[in-house]
């Protein structure tokens, strides 16, 4: 930060500055304010454009403060007037197909452009305008050539590191033209970065963020919400031994340690004082699996849930509706309403009460800090953490109490899932996809839900619940079409089954097959692909759990009481892995059929379904003979 910072500084100082550096004279150019912030109602210098390190804002709360700056001593010398000119530019106007940046894209353009300025410095050239094409085609080479050295030791950069790296190639090209150092030429002319990293034409789905498989997530969510239910306890033990913890002063740190051991043997923990403060971390774990894979919520935008985010509505036949408010920074709208079940509701409660210790310690530093400089910018940073929930201490930033970053997130996670006996390597992300897939699953009618936890979410794109004049107002619908997009891709898979080489029963099973062995069916279509999206797409489908139901309705009795109606039924679609259920039902039937007190009519009905029965798994390729009852 500078030394020399403003106390005062009206907001238009940093609006009417020039876009871009050149013609400046240097000492007017070096006192260009890069980033600013208010501090009681006063605007405070951060940055300016001579510093040699830029302190950038716009970020999310999830991200530390040594990712949230430009370091221009990694710039190679003969690079870094121009690198600084470039930067200036695109945080003054942008680029020209978008608007001003935010933080995160400019330290992930200069973190993308650095090993394009290295591979420039390395082939001995100082400056950009003797940048050419065939230049730029050396460096594609050695970018694919190149072999990591981080945790994907030996693996080549990825399709998207590519194009991230190219991107930022491009990016310097058209920012340099604002500057007395330009790119003469396009970098690849008459492509792009997209190509050059081989990924036009490809399928992004490789590029989805991984499923947690359904036996993870049950054990990972299970042992999380085992971990919530004794929560409150756990904090009951965390506050006696801070009431009962002897005073620090005069005393050293393996004495206090020791003191609190005695306490906690005294109040019947079993374990040390390092087991226990590693169950209380593990607690904030806990929580967030709970919440993330109940609300659907991002990472962010959990690091923003702050104390009293909870509130519950009741519809007119006394529904109640649990809701909890955070800020997206993903979208333009800010705030949202996530519906909650009562179990995100009570982790919300643990959390609450979890953090109460490490708020007071950024309350207490906000204090300190205005006692020293009541113009301190970290008065302001430190602000936006004083309610959040999910904290810890940052010892490398002088033990201030910060919310946890993503890298952080994943780490923990990670651990969390070890100690589960697991190897999966577990995300924060992967539970938002998670949550998506069981949402659409269960509009799709795979009820994997809980009932007891999602009694009331029918996700039928309404949300026709009871909402006052402020909440429930502003709902994630980037929740929704991730959540469509997982139920498209569940119809697709669905609809590949069908159309392979394995028999189907049922009357929409039947025309289909029918229909497919018709070449000039097939014909209409440019390819494969193209009809699985168009039958996916005209067709309804969901699961009743014997079959595949294509009815625009549910109101068929097959799909509830007469479920031997789907094998005639024209709507339905009836394959391999719904056999086991009609082999179950025709053993129960036999054995029914020998009852002596069903009655005329009762056999009738049993030699029916009986028939039914035969007939599914004779079409799914079963030797009739083996079912005569």
């Amino acid at each position: 930060m500078n030394g020399n910072t403003l106390v005062g500084l009206p907001w238009t100082a940093i609006t009417v500055q020039a876009g871009d550096v050149r013609e400046l004279p240097e000492s007017e150019r070096d006192a260009l304010i890069i980033t600013a912030t208010q501090v009681d109602g006063q605007w405070i210098i951060i940055s300016r454009y001579g510093d040699d390190i830029w302190q950038l804002n716009g970020f999310t709360s999830n991200v530390p403060a040594n990712q949230r700056r430009l370091d221009f001593g990694r710039v190679p010398p003969a690079f870094r007037a121009v690198t600084k000119a470039m930067l200036y530019r695109y945080l003054r106007r942008g680029r020209l197909e978008s608007g001003r940046p935010k933080g995160a894209m400019v330290r992930s353009t200069f973190s993308n452009a650095m090993p394009f300025l290295r591979h420039l410095r390395a082939l001995k050239l100082d400056h950009l305008g003797v940048v050419t094409p065939l230049i730029c085609a050396t460096y594609v080479a050695a970018c694919k050539a190149h072999r990591q050295t981080n945790r994907s030791k030996g693996k080549p950069l990825s399709p998207r590191g590519l194009e991230a790296r190219f991107s930022a190639v491009e990016a310097l090209h058209e920012l340099s033209q604002y500057t007395d150092d330009r790119m003469p030429q396009h970098p690849w002319p008459e492509t792009s970065a997209k190509t050059m990293a081989g990924l036009n034409g490809r399928s992004t789905q490789g590029g989805k963020t991984q499923l947690i498989p359904d036996d993870v997530f049950c054990i990972l969510f299970k042992r999380a919400y085992q971990q919530v239910e004794r929560g409150q306890q756990l904090l009951d033990l965390r506050d006696a031994l801070d009431a009962t913890a002897p005073p620090r002063k005069g005393l050293s740190n393996t004495s206090i340690c020791e003191a609190k051991n005695r306490h906690l043997d005294a109040l019947g923990w079993e374990g040390s004082l390092r087991t226990f403060n590693s169950t209380l971390n593990e607690l904030r774990t806990a929580c967030y699996i709970v919440l993330a894979s109940t609300s659907g919520c991002r990472n962010h935008e959990l690091a923003n849930v702050q104390a009293g985010a909870h509130h519950r509505t009741h519809d007119d036949d006394g529904t109640v509706c649990h809701w909890m408010r955070s800020r997206s920074d993903k979208t333009d709208t800010g705030i949202h309403d996530w519906m909650i079940p009562e179990a995100a509701v009570r982790a919300l409660r643990v959390m609450e009460r979890w953090c109460v210790p490490y708020q007071a310690m950024i309350a207490a530093e906000i204090m300190q800090r205005r006692r020293v400089d009541p113009h301190d910018p970290q008065i302001t940073e430190a602000h936006k953490h004083r309610h959040s929930l999910f904290l810890r201490v940052y010892t490398n930033e002088g033990n201030q109490v910060r919310t946890l970053s993503g890298v952080t997130w994943d780490g923990n996670l990670k651990a969390f899932a070890k100690n589960c006996g697991l190897d999966w390597k577990l995300t924060s992300h992967q539970f938002r996809r998670k949550f998506a897939n069981y949402a659409a699953h269960s509009r799709f009618g795979d009820l994997r839900y809980l009932k007891e936890h999602y009694a009331h979410w029918t996700l039928d794109m309404s949300l026709g619940y009871a909402m006052d004049d402020s909440w429930g107002q502003h709902l994630d619908l980037d929740l929704y079409a991730d959540i469509q997009g997982e139920l498209e891709d569940i119809k697709l898979s669905v609809v590949d089954t069908w159309l392979g080489d394995v028999p189907l029963a049922g009357g929409y099973g039947h025309a289909l097959k029918q229909w497919q062995r018709e070449p000039q069916n097939l014909l209409i279509f440019k390819d494969h692909a193209s009809m699985l999206k168009s039958i996916a797409e005209s067709t309804a489908i969901r699961s009743n759990g014997h079959a595949w139901c294509t009815a625009d309705n549910d109101g068929c009795v097959g799909n509830t009481l007469e479920r031997t109606r789907c094998s005639g039924c024209d709507h339905s679609v009836i394959g391999g892995a719904h056999a086991p259920i009609y082999q179950r039902l025709y053993d129960d039937l036999k054995g029914l059929l020998h009852c002596p007190d069903i009655g005329e009519g009762g056999r009738q009905r049993v030699e029916r379904d009986l028939n039914r029965c035969r007939d599914v798994l004779a079409q799914l390729g079963m030797d009739p003979e083996t079912l005569i009852a």
